[in-house]
């Protein structure tokens, strides 16, 4: 499938592109529990924790992460959004917003490029059903430009990639029509958001992408890399801090007009290894934040304290070992 040209030039993207800070936060999970690979889901969803959000704004967090299954939003593809679900999404999104640091909110699709084992556009529901999700959502947060918009969280094994592009293409003009013209949009490859595959796979693809406000620099690459043995996130230790990755992430994205990307799931155990790799790892991000403008670490929210990859505060209000000694000397400066 052969995409319409940049609108904007590269100088011009990579110009407006400096307008967004550097952003460093959190996954805040939930709604999104029970979301299977596959796309199918059996609810009902967990309300995050609010009081996370100021608790990690007063750290200096300036983004959250908040997952939600397509099913809650609108249980039949294509159908209206459910008014109810929606009333309990937007009040977590707006404890989100109002945390003292003004943060941007990612309003993250969670669900693998599928809805109940059907891929979008391939098969599965059509592409227009998509574009009608994020068209009603976008419609009742076009006037906050605190928002981003995460059209789908970690596609795999799709039937083709340059396929899935032209959905991402279909998404991004419905989110514009919709009068959200000022957001971010975020745009998700392939092999589950991997960023390691992003150059070769749906990087080449996704650069062709463009946005009907005329302003490219507005689209960013959503990837993901983990830090374990199979990158999978299951494990507690870490063998890798990724940095040769993202240095070839990087490459790409200043070879192609100096674009943009953005780390929304990466983290570890509370372990001595993750401790190290994942703040080297968040160090580099930070080190190059003119092309990888941030990171949303997985996770907390719901999960408890328990889960192998936790950064839910304590009931006594101190927080995990990963989070004190990887995340926080690598947040936004104050």
């Amino acid at each position: 499938m052969k995409l319409a040209p940049l609108i904007a030039t590269a100088a011009t993207s990579a110009t407006l592109a400096t307008a967004i800070p550097f952003l460093g936060g959190v996954n805040t999970a939930g709604y999104d529990f029970t979301v299977y690979t596959n796309g199918s889901f059996e609810g009902p969803g967990v309300d995050p924790p609010v009081g996370q959000y100021e608790h990690f704004a007063s750290q200096g967090v300036n983004i959250f992460r908040i997952p939600f299954a397509w099913q809650l939003m609108t249980p039949s593809v294509g159908s209206s959004i459910d008014e109810g679900f929606f009333s309990r999404y937007d009040a977590t999104v707006q404890s989100a917003l109002s945390a003292s640091t003004a943060p941007y909110v990612i309003l993250d699709l969670h669900n693998y490029a599928r809805f109940d084992n059907a891929i979008v556009g391939q098969g599965g529901p059509e592409n227009e059903d998509l574009a009608s999700l994020w068209s009603q959502i976008a419609a009742k947060y076009a006037d906050n430009d605190k928002i981003i918009f995460g059209i789908m969280n970690e596609p795999h094994d799709l039937n083709s990639v340059e396929t899935w592009v032209g959905t991402v293409q279909v998404v991004v003009n419905a989110i514009r029509e919709a009068g959200a013209t000022s957001q971010y949009i975020l745009l998700p490859g392939s092999s589950w958001s991997s960023a390691s595959a992003f150059p070769t796979e749906a990087g080449p693809y996704l650069v062709d992408v463009t946005d009907p406000s005329g302003d490219n620099s507005l689209l960013i690459f959503d990837v993901h890399k983990y830090l374990d043995e199979d990158n999978s996130g299951t494990h507690a230790e870490c063998v890798t801090n990724n940095v040769d990755v993202f240095q070839t992430l990087v490459d790409f994205l200043v070879a192609n007009g100096n674009r943009q990307a953005l780390l929304s799931e990466s983290g570890g155990g509370n372990t001595e290894s993750c401790e190290q790799l994942f703040g080297e790892e968040l160090a580099f991000i930070k080190a190059n934040s003119d092309t990888l403008v941030g990171f949303t670490v997985w996770s907390a929210g719901a999960f408890d304290t328990t889960y192998i990859l936790t950064v839910t505060p304590n009931a006594d209000g101190t927080d995990q070992p990963l989070w004190t000694e990887a995340v926080v000397p690598n947040l936004p400066d104050v």
